[in-house]
């Protein structure tokens, strides 16, 4: 007994629909588990985030306030952003362009301003390449940043 042509057409049409709906969700698929890799806080003070995460930078200043931190589970991508009372760098961090090797952000956030880690930063702290507005630090790292330091 052959298959009924309607149960053939339906057949067709599902899978056909499976395979259109595949294609138009592997995208989202794809952003949903690299999301899963990355993390975001925010912290009153520098001390506070320290504590909180060993991977925050021991160079940030425990009187730094409104920090905002994201970063990835899977490599050392990093973005930081903290104001700092004093306005001044951290302490161990140098200034001027860092040698040949300096990597722009992976990571993007909306606290992050977009052309700030694509831009010449102004100092190093560690691995980080860092530019101080007035009183607000921006400091990125790139994995490949991380992966030199050590």
């Amino acid at each position: 007994m052959s298959p009924r042509p309607a149960t053939v057409a339906a057949v067709t049409v599902t899978v056909l629909g499976l395979g259109v709906l595949g294609v138009a969700m592997a995208p989202v698929a794809g952003d949903l588990l690299a999301s899963r890799h990355i993390e975001e806080s925010n912290y009153t003070s520098g001390a506070q985030a320290k504590t909180a995460r060993a991977s925050v930078p021991r160079w940030l200043p425990d009187n730094a306030t409104a920090v905002r931190y994201k970063m990835s589970t899977t490599g050392g991508d990093r973005l930081l952003r903290a104001h700092l009372p004093a306005g001044v760098l951290p302490t161990g961090c140098s200034t001027g362009a860092p040698g040949a090797g300096a990597t722009a952000a992976k990571l993007h956030a909306t606290w992050f301003p977009a052309g700030r880690a694509t831009a010449e930063p102004v100092a190093q702290c560690g691995s980080y390449r860092v530019e101080l507005e007035g009183e607000q630090l921006y400091a990125w790292q790139d994995n490949a940043d991380q992966l030199a330091a050590k």
